[in-house]
């Protein structure tokens, strides 16, 4: 249940952000901070006696209440869609509690701004989103989702509360920022140039977890993008960890920063995604302004067919052994498939070559590259029709071969139209504009913490 739960974090995401490099293009024009830019002495005192650890994750935003149940309940959704929730306690979980706070705080505040301009988020259309997120998770069982969430210690309110936030922000954004966002002729016409004449150049699909920090902060959340990346390891989603910890706007994308290219990055992580392979986690890399972890979700060529967009035609051959058999047994099985996998004469004499050792045959012929595993990729795009990769497998999960029975070639990309490129500016810069927006309910926002 929690591998098909992980991506329900990233199914109620509406709010229509741009998945492009706006936190990466705002790192790399900010300005290092100056050396104790507030005139503060250099030795510090404080007057009176504190102790986080014995703050309340409780706050009062504008008058509306964020109690520690909700922060409880907010808690267990992320935990729940990272399957580690017993691995969280001490630092680890205050910090997770103290960035759930700051989630609902922003939450709040879009939910108050929608209901201020006199269009609230209606129950009804929160209980549409809640099925369709339900649908997705548990199929026609919608009442599941109910039985899920009390079961991980969450709430049905929670999530729906969720909704109700991401659904008034994406209002928002429709009614005072979207409508005052240009892109000129001029401008998409000057990218289809340099993107033509990028043609070849390597493009890279990253996803990026952003951590604001100063000099006095660095430290400590340097640790904190540590401990971040020791539960990525251990299996979180990165999807899920982007939308509750990244500090850009790319969050409510679970970071994903859509195809960049190394000019677009600063430096520094330019630097590390050009030695990454997709599937790779870093971090945390000081950036300006920060720290950053990065997930290569994908590579390519920057208007180029993709070998690993082929459409391939295959048949697997495969056996397997029983319970408790003896490693010379399986040898002399492994042994004899092999055989018989080199006596194969073309796809049309593999059901007969498999009946010589009791295998089984799979056909499937609509099987794209990049979808198989990494380890198998460039050994398939190497085969020519009718040969078969070497064996690979175990004898817990079977010895198997794929033959390559067909293959269609992906056909040379033009790129995006001037319609797409004219949206992809403009979800850019609505991005940009969506933070601005919302550090000025921040800052206008009268917010008690207990």
């Amino acid at each position: 249940m929690t591998t098909t739960f992980a991506n329900l974090l990233s199914a109620v995401a509406v709010a229509s952000l741009a998945a492009t490099p706006v936190a990466l293009q705002a790192q790399a024009s900010a300005v290092a901070p100056t050396a104790n830019p507030l005139g503060l002495p250099e030795t510090v005192q404080l007057l009176g006696q504190t102790n986080p650890n014995n703050r309340r994750a409780t706050a009062r935003v504008n008058g509306d209440v964020i109690t520690g149940t909700d922060v409880d309940h907010r808690v267990a959704l992320v935990t729940a869609a990272n399957g580690n929730a017993s691995a969280l306690s001490g630092d680890a979980l205050r910090q997770l509690q103290m960035q759930v706070l700051r989630n609902l705080i922003d939450e709040t505040l879009q939910i108050q701004a929608a209901e201020a301009q006199e269009m609230p988020i209606t129950q009804g259309e929160i209980d549409r989103q809640y099925q369709r997120v339900a649908a997705q998770n548990f199929g026609t069982e919608i009442n599941k989702m109910d039985e899920y969430l009390t079961g991980i210690g969450s709430s049905v309110a929670s999530l729906k509360r969720q909704i109700e936030g991401e659904l008034a922000w994406s209002r928002l954004l429709r009614r005072n920022v979207q409508p005052f966002i240009n892109v000129s002729e001029e401008e998409v016409e000057d990218m289809m140039t340099r993107m033509e004449a990028s043609r070849g150049t390597a493009e890279y699909r990253l996803g990026e977890i952003y951590l604001s920090a100063t000099d006095e902060t660095a430290a400590a959340v340097e640790q904190n993008g540590v401990r971040i990346m020791e539960q990525l390891r251990d299996g979180g989603s990165f999807v899920a960890y982007a939308r509750q910890f990244s500090e850009a706007s790319t969050a409510a994308v679970g970071g994903d920063l859509g195809f960049v290219r190394l000019g677009q990055l600063p430096p520094a992580l330019a630097t590390v995604a050009q030695e990454m392979q997709p599937g790779q986690l870093v971090g945390p890399i000081r950036v300006p302004g920060g720290f950053s972890l990065l997930y290569l979700i994908d590579k390519k060529q920057v208007l180029t067919a993709d070998p690993r967009d082929a459409i391939l035609s295959l048949k697997q051959i495969a056996i397997d052994f029983p319970e408790g058999v003896s490693q010379d047994a399986a040898n002399s099985r492994v042994t004899a498939f092999g055989e018989m996998v080199n006596s194969i004469r073309g796809c049309g004499d593999a059901e007969r070559a498999a009946a010589t050792v009791n295998a089984d045959v799979v056909t499937n012929d609509q099987i794209r590259v990049r979808s198989l595993p990494e380890a198998l990729q460039s050994t398939l795009l190497e085969l020519q029709v009718g040969q078969s990769t070497p064996p690979f497998g175990s004898v817990e999960d079977g010895v198997r071969v794929l033959l390559l029975c067909g293959r269609d070639d992906p056909e040379s990309t033009s790129g995006p139209s001037r319609d797409e490129m004219m949206a992809q500016l403009t979800e850019d810069r609505v991005g940009k504009r969506a933070q601005r927006f919302l550090r000025d309910l921040r800052n206008d926002a009268y917010i008690q913490y207990n």
